[in-house]
């Protein structure tokens, strides 16, 4: 080579680097996540109920300050304190946070400084955000489901879970099934059961709700892991409307094996699709009442498919139920759970302590939130094609901006990339 620049070349032109341009962030959308946390303070809300012991003589950062650092990295792709390395000369954080970043030592201090009394705290503190959001509304949807997250080290609770097949923990979601909004997020011992502490949690939720709410309507929904006694005791008690599955067992075999007969005999031998919908009464043994129980009996033109649910839904077919109302939570709740854990990380609880993961799994929670404020403003403008977009899509196409920074003595200017495509639509966002 007759320059040393040169790593290759394309016919005749020779092709060159060098390090000489400007410090370039390939994270320009920061600004636009200080704009959100200064108009909702949302950050600096539950940054109050972080304990912070530590000589305010000797430290660098507020527990707002790592807090913001934690969220605005994981809200912008960078899933472990480690990353903080990939950041250290990153001119758009240092900018934002308004000096270093903290380092991977001090987040990995701030993560752990959590003990289960303030935990507690910032449960009940995510409760009464999310009451406090209700105001004008008269009825919610609250969905609630779990999913996993596989472990591979040694944290505290991570047990064999016999359905999921791997030691995990286990993470439980209270969402809002209109607006998407986590009501509150749970982690829990591998070995749990679905139904593992939600019908005390859900309670704490229904009565802070009624406190200041006493007409609101509330429905619940859920899947047939979290079918049970104690559930339905709990609706009658708190006056709830639910539609929620149940697990097959013989007793219902034994309802539906007429109706199953006729659809196999009539569709299914013919390869043809097809759906029944009946209704019965149906008790368990510890169930306090008998509920109104439905089936759908399906031949999908290759197999049966039966499902069996429960429901107190007055004025509706089953079939409106399921279809109109109950599979919707496929939407509103599961696919919100793929946004925290998939694409807000709260699959990474790789701490060793539990209220550590416990804390990590609220700092995914709230990256989530702020995605959804993201989310309301892309509404409001006249973007369509962003109106559907996932996390990970907002985070790609929005939020991932090569931009610099220029200070001056009375001014900060962001110059953001000439060739973002998307340019309209960040420019309407940031100046609602």
């Amino acid at each position: 080579m007759s320059n040393k620049d040169t790593v290759f070349y394309r016919g005749n032109q020779s092709i060159l680097i060098d390090f000489s341009a400007s410090e370039i962030s390939s994270d320009g959308s920061l600004i636009l996540l200080e704009k959100i946390e200064r108009e909702h303070k949302l950050i600096k809300k539950f940054s109050k109920y972080i304990p912070d012991e530590r000589d305010s003589r000797l430290i660098d950062y507020t527990r707002d300050d790592q807090l913001k650092q934690r969220v605005f990295m994981l809200m912008l792709g960078y899933e472990d304190a480690n990353d903080v390395s990939h950041l250290k000369n990153d001119p758009l954080f240092k900018d934002i946070l308004q000096g270093e970043l903290a380092s991977q030592p001090t987040i990995s201090r701030f993560e752990n400084s959590l003990d289960k009394h303030s935990v507690f705290e910032l449960m009940n503190a995510w409760i009464d955000h999310y009451v406090s959001s209700l105001k004008g509304r008269k009825n919610i949807i609250i969905d609630i489901d779990a999913t996993d997250d596989p472990t591979y080290g040694n944290q505290q609770l991570s047990m064999f879970n016999g359905y999921y097949g791997q030691f995990m923990l286990n993470e439980l979601f209270f969402h809002d099934g209109q607006t998407g909004q986590i009501i509150l997020p749970v982690l829990r011992p591998g070995n749990s059961h679905s139904n593992k502490w939600y019908v005390a949690l859900l309670k704490r939720v229904i009565i802070k709700i009624r406190n200041k709410y006493p007409n609101m309507k509330i429905t619940i929904r859920t899947d047939s892991g979290f079918s049970g006694a104690e559930f339905y005791k709990l609706v009658d008690d708190y006056d709830l409307l639910y539609a929620t599955g149940v697990a097959s067992n013989e007793v219902l075999k034994k309802q539906t094996q007429e109706t199953e007969k006729y659809v196999r005999e009539t569709y299914l031998a013919k390869n043809e699709k097809h759906q029944e919908f009946i209704s019965f009464t149906y008790a368990a043994k510890s169930w306090h009442k008998p509920q109104k129980c439905y089936a759908k009996v399906e031949s999908t033109g290759k197999g049966m498919n039966i499902r069996y649910f429960t429901s107190n839904i007055k004025d509706k077919t089953a079939k409106e139920i399921y279809f109109d109302f109950y599979v919707k939570r496929g939407e509103a709740s599961e696919n919100r759970i793929k946004e925290v854990k998939n694409m807000c990380f709260s699959d990474r609880l790789s701490n060793h302590r539990y209220w550590a993961n416990f804390f990590r799994l609220f700092i995914s929670s709230l990256a989530y939130e702020m995605f959804l404020l993201i989310k309301q403003k892309i509404k409001e403008t006249n973007v369509e094609t962003a109106k559907k977009w996932q996390i990970s899509s907002i985070r790609t196409y929005l939020l991932k901006l090569g931009a610099s920074i220029k200070i001056t003595k009375k001014r900060i200017y962001y110059q953001l990339s000439k060739a973002f495509v998307y340019k309209d639509l960040f420019r309407q966002i940031i100046t609602q």
